[in-house]
């Protein structure tokens, strides 16, 4: 990660470089401590001031996207060969809300409604893409959209235009079609790509189908009973309509019920697949694909891979404290802990793609919490270890042979899961 860091152009002219204060940030999660219990606790004194950290986070110029995507884009190359040639691969395009409802002051605050719930919030709209194989998800980028209509602040005076920081500001204000097209963009100019882009029934409509298909994508999404219209030998169907004269699958499927093909009123060619309502079993739900060659059957198991990133969206809020970790008011905050924890994410999807059990994200988020626990006192008992050696080289050769003597006594009756974490052979004669 830090490669990645100083490829991103991080940099500082004094004080705690980037990387110190990157790795303190990514660490401070598996504590289980905040930024304040941590300066509170007896370790705090090791640890630099709360306003170096704040003015990392706060600062403007950094490339925190150009980061992501360098990280994310080796971590795909590093899973790609693990996975089979048979098994597909997705970019996933979906949006969270990102809460901030105790807050007034925040940079480019915004009311939002919360689709789910039908409640309304206060915060951003957390546009995320992320690459899937269907065992593996990887954040690749992310954008918090505000609002014009709705917004609570504005953009805060004295931001450098030149910045990276500006840059994201503005994007902020773009339409989601928008982001996305620029986002796919940039993955696939950072070497990211897959043969298919999944959706939810929020973004899978025509003119963002067509920018996704532009860039030789298929788009696999769920579409709702809306305004869209659909050509049938030249006649305009709307949705229940389709179903009308769609034809129906035989099979011992009885959760695919009809399928047909079909083209979007600006002349996109589409398969539609309507399945089975899984609670309510007298309702139906269309799928869309723009690859006609794929089946049914084919259509539903991709598009089952859009759930990874509802899996990723409740991990990252519940086990790596996103929207929670840091109260700042600075959009640029907001940025670059949001990128902290997504970095975190990648770590957790490289650590189960390499594990040969069954943990699960959460198991695996304990487990390195403990590893960061057990790092503590490995590291003391190494201090204590070389100011032994210290003073014993230090002494008469008799006073020093009899300390190192002692020394391997204690060596010796050691358990074996300490002589392991420890560099031992360094103390031995």
């Amino acid at each position: 990660m830090l490669k990645h860091l100083r490829g991103a152009g991080f940099k500082k002219k004094f004080g705690f470089s980037c990387a110190y204060l990157f790795r303190l940030v990514f660490v401070l999660l598996f504590h289980q401590k905040n930024w304040f219990r941590l300066l509170e606790s007896r370790m705090g004194a090791s640890f630099p001031g709360k306003d170096a950290v704040y003015r990392f986070l706060n600062h403007t110029g950094y490339a925190w996207r150009r980061f992501l995507l360098s990280l994310s884009g080796e971590t795909i190359m590093k899973m790609e060969p693990l996975t089979s040639s048979y098994r597909e691969t997705a970019l996933i395009f979906d949006d969270s809300m990102f809460a901030r409802n105790r807050s007034k002051a925040v940079e480019m605050l915004a009311r939002f409604k919360d689709h789910a719930t039908g409640a309304f919030y206060k915060g951003f709209r957390m546009l995320t893409i992320g690459w899937s194989d269907g065992h593996s998800f990887v954040p690749v980028d992310f954008a918090l959209l505000s609002s014009t209509k709705s917004g609570i602040n504005g953009i805060a005076d004295g931001i450098d235009k030149r910045s990276h920081g500006y840059k994201r500001r503005k994007e902020a204000f773009c339409s989601a079609p928008q982001v996305i097209a620029a986002m796919l963009d940039r993955a696939i100019q950072a070497g990211i790509s897959a043969p298919y882009a999944l959706m939810d029934s929020w973004f899978t409509h025509a003119p963002l189908i067509q920018e996704v298909t532009r860039r030789g994508l298929h788009v696999i999404g769920m579409i709702s009973n809306d305004n869209k219209r659909y050509l049938v030998d030249g006649i305009r169907l709307n949705l229940k309509e389709l179903y009308a004269v769609a034809s129906q699958v035989e099979g011992k499927n009885r959760t695919v019920l009809r399928f047909i093909r079909t083209s979007l009123a600006p002349g996109i060619p589409v398969v539609v697949v309507f399945v089975r309502h899984r609670s309510k079993k007298n309702e139906w739900l269309a799928v869309l694909s723009t690859d006609l060659s794929l089946t049914a059957q084919d259509i539903i198991r991709i598009y089952r891979m859009r759930w990874d990133i509802e899996v990723f969206f409740k991990c990252a809020k519940s086990m790596l404290r996103l929207q929670n970790e840091f109260q700042g008011r600075s959009y640029d905050l907001l940025v670059s802990h949001t990128t902290i924890v997504f970095s975190r994410y990648i770590l957790l999807a490289w650590q189960h793609r390499q594990s040969t059990d069954s943990r699960s994200f959460g198991g695996l988020f304990f487990w390195l919490c403990d590893e960061a626990g057990t790092l503590d006192w490995t590291v003391a008992l190494q201090q204590l270890l070389d100011l032994l050696n210290e003073i014993a080289a230090k002494t008469s050769k008799k006073l020093s042979a009899l300390i190192q003597r002692q020394l391997q006594h204690w060596i010796s009756a050691l358990p074996n899961y300490i002589k392991v974490c420890l560099p031992i052979s360094c103390c031995e004669s």
